[in-house]
């Protein structure tokens, strides 16, 4: 009878109707913190208030407290964490109705002054949402390419030229987390999800020109939005299980070359490298992409972390790379190898690439594998464990100009 009272009340309070207008709020809002947090607490509230009626109704907490106990023992463990989302937390509702001074009933916080509570926050979200709007380019030019897969190129400096909207996806949503301004690797294919099947088939040449003294940190924010408003892209995040590797230490031990300061150019942090003749940023690992039809392969860099080397490897695997090293110094790097199946994010092998695009093997040159745990004393090892995936919503062709 108490949960009833519970129930009964919701439908007193109109709190269904509410719950409608502000799951339609996290839905035009999903990525404002600002709507979550005061969602969560509008949802806790209501169940609070609720609690509130059935006890001074039944005038027992102590019977309230076990049935809510009970009605949690019945509940399926899979459906556990959606429970607690709506309810919020059961335990501390329990604590509450036991171990604190009861407060009268909550007719304060009504659906009225919920649901205006829920359209001001929208409101002030969409008003912060056009002010800090993700910038545009100056100005967009975009024909579809026909040209044969062959031609395609999947260089970071080329996005543009013949690319798929799979590969813009890959690159506007990269985590951007090298120091080294421009030298983001695009996120695996295989953390991207869903969508229809001609996003990684159909290729665009893409022209833009982004507005004078543009922060190249905002140079992702404007794809973003120009997949937003060309392609019609729609995406969430979640967290999935999925193969990744852990990046150990050899049996026989590391081989990292001692760093060579004299090699390589650092710059204070926060600064926008620059070329300087005959050097090479430290800690920037050039990859192997700029020879992709030679069948012996380089990743070379100066002055290089554990990290700046799993960017990498992590890009041209397609596959997640966790540091299990333990290592902290810095080395010089230049790993040499011949390409073969396990560089799936290397173009030939990459998904839905013909295999007349891959490129030649050398027998002499030892795979990747091998060549870390020979050249470097590295291990890569076959794992599982939870990574961020970009989920597809929404894509639709875009239209051309």
């Amino acid at each position: 009878e108490a949960l009833l009272l519970h129930e009964l009340a919701h439908i007193r309070r109109h709190d269904y109707l509410v719950n409608i207008l502000q799951s339609v709020a996290e839905a035009l809002l999903f990525y404002h913190p600002a709507v979550w947090w005061v969602s969560g607490h509008i949802r806790a509230e209501r169940e609070l208030c609720c609690d509130d009626v059935a006890v001074s109704v039944s005038g027992d907490a102590l019977t309230y407290a076990r049935a809510l106990a009970q009605l949690e023992s019945y509940r399926p463990a899979h459906l556990s964490v959606a429970v607690a989302a709506n309810g919020g937390s059961l335990s501390g509702r329990i604590a509450r109705l036991l171990g604190q001074p009861r407060p009268s009933v909550r007719t304060g916080l009504g659906p009225g002054v919920l649901a205006v509570a829920i359209l001001l926050v929208a409101a002030a979200c969409g008003l912060f949402g056009q002010s800090d709007a993700h910038p545009t380019f100056q100005t967009v030019s975009i024909r579809r390419n026909t040209s044969d897969w062959n031609e395609r190129f999947k260089h970071p400096m080329g996005i543009g030229a013949n690319a798929s909207l799979l590969l813009l996806i890959q690159f506007a949503y990269a985590p951007h987390d090298n120091p080294m301004l421009g030298h983001s690797l695009p996120l695996p294919a295989s953390q991207v999800a869903g969508g229809p099947a001609w996003i990684n088939s159909e290729g665009y040449d893409i022209e833009v020109k982004p507005p004078a003294n543009t922060d190249p940190k905002q140079i992702w924010l404007m794809w973003q939005t120009l997949l937003a408003e060309r392609f019609k892209l729609r995406l969430h995040r979640e967290t999935r299980e999925l193969p990744i590797y852990d990046l150990t230490a050899a049996n026989n031990g590391f081989k990292l070359p001692a760093a060579k300061p004299a090699d390589c150019v650092s710059f204070p942090p926060g600064t926008r490298p620059h070329y300087v003749p005959g050097k090479v940023d430290c800690g920037y690992v050039s990859g192997p992409f700029g020879g992709a039809r030679a069948a012996e392969l380089h990743i070379n860099g100066r002055r290089v972390h554990v990290a700046d080397l799993i960017r990498e490897l992590a890009s041209v695997l397609d596959r997640p790379v966790l540091d299990k090293t333990g290592f902290t110094g810095e080395f010089d790097l230049n790993l040499r190898f011949t390409p073969d199946e396990a560089l799936r994010g290397f173009p030939g092998f990459m998904p839905g690439d013909p295999v007349g695009t891959r490129p030649p093997t050398d027998p002499n040159l030892p795979n990747i594998f091998a060549a870390l745990e020979e050249q470097l004393g590295l291990k890569l090892v076959p794992a599982k464990g939870p990574v961020e995936v970009v989920v597809i919503d929404h894509a639709e062709r875009p239209t051309e100009n």
